[in-house]
């Protein structure tokens, strides 16, 4: 076998703005993740009657409950005992330290907040803003690539990375990067789902396959991972493992609810040019337009009423 394997020394530090502030790489792509997940779902939205701005607020809550739900679920699903008696280190993002299933359960009562404000049910949120979700998720986990962290088992597949800032001497499974394509292809196949349905899937498709593709696979993918914490190495089941598989049952309760649905009426193609010669539908009933009723003058002046004539 051809020794192709990758040497992985790259500086997670992107630039520096004098001595006081350093931009990691990891926050770039974070920051990127937000920017292109934005233009995804304004794209996406385009065929529903949405105001302008649904997508500006959208964002906005979707980068609260990210990094709120993120930041506390590393906290007390990995650290508890350490971050209950340093309640104010919570807030320290930049040391580092969030959840992918914080982020998750942060993003699923943000969304919650806004079907509320926005007036739309929850499900039609969800069913919308998890596609765009991949697109996110692809550039988070290129971004835990820089950092170097959360690789995998030792391999001996030509593309294997070595990761010598953490005095790595043999190739890791780059397991970064197999997330990373897998969620950008979980975009493209529930974008695509999501077309096929004519931008109108029935509640909780979009949602219960998302739940099961990415969460199922985060379940398959931690076998080879290296365990994030000390204690888990003594687990049967890492917490990764642990915390999936909630959101994988939820995705199948979902994808039950889904097959009792009724499917919602399709959206008018407003690029769509109207076919003049089709035929109306057979058990489509054509609209009567009544005539408008006739007011005594307009009677009198087509000469249904004659005038009456004055008496002598």
């Amino acid at each position: 076998m051809i020794d192709l394997f990758v040497h992985w020394n790259i500086n997670p530090d992107a630039f520096s703005l004098g001595s006081w502030v350093t931009v990691r790489w990891y926050g770039v792509l974070y920051g990127c993740a937000f920017i292109a997940s934005y233009y995804a779902f304004r794209e996406l939205l385009k065929f529903d009657k949405v105001p302008d701005d649904f997508a500006d607020r959208a964002l906005i809550y979707m980068i609260l409950g990210t990094v709120i739900g993120a930041r506390i679920g590393d906290c007390f699903f990995y650290h508890p005992a350490y971050y209950l008696q340093h309640p104010l280190e919570i807030v320290a993002v930049w040391n580092g330290g969030l959840s992918s299933h914080g982020g998750a359960c942060g993003i699923l009562i943000a969304l919650f907040l806004f079907g509320r404000k926005t007036g739309k049910s929850y499900i039609w949120v969800l069913d919308r803003v998890v596609i765009v979700i991949g697109v996110a998720g692809f550039f988070i986990r290129m971004g835990n690539l820089m950092n170097s962290e959360i690789y995998g088992h030792t391999t001996e597949l030509p593309w294997g990375f070595i990761f010598e800032r953490h005095r790595e001497t043999e190739a890791k499974h780059p397991t970064q990067i197999y997330e990373a394509l897998y969620y950008a292809l979980t975009y493209a196949v529930l974008r695509v789902v999501y077309r096929k349905a004519d931008n109108r899937p029935r509640p909780f498709l979009i949602f219960g396959l998302f739940l099961i593709m990415v969460f199922g696979f985060r379940f398959c993918i931690e076998f080879i991972k290296n365990p994030q914490e000390t204690f888990e190495e003594s687990m049967m089941f890492n917490m990764g493992q642990l915390l999936s598989a909630p959101f994988i049952i939820m995705g199948i309760i979902s994808l039950i609810i889904n097959s009792r649905k009724e499917k919602p009426a399709p959206l008018l193609d407003p690029f769509r040019q109207p076919n003049v010669g089709a035929k109306p539908h057979p058990k489509l009933k054509p609209n009567k337009v009544k005539p408008a009723k006739q007011t005594t003058a307009g009677r009198q002046q087509s000469g249904s009423i004659k005038p009456k004539k004055k008496k002598k």
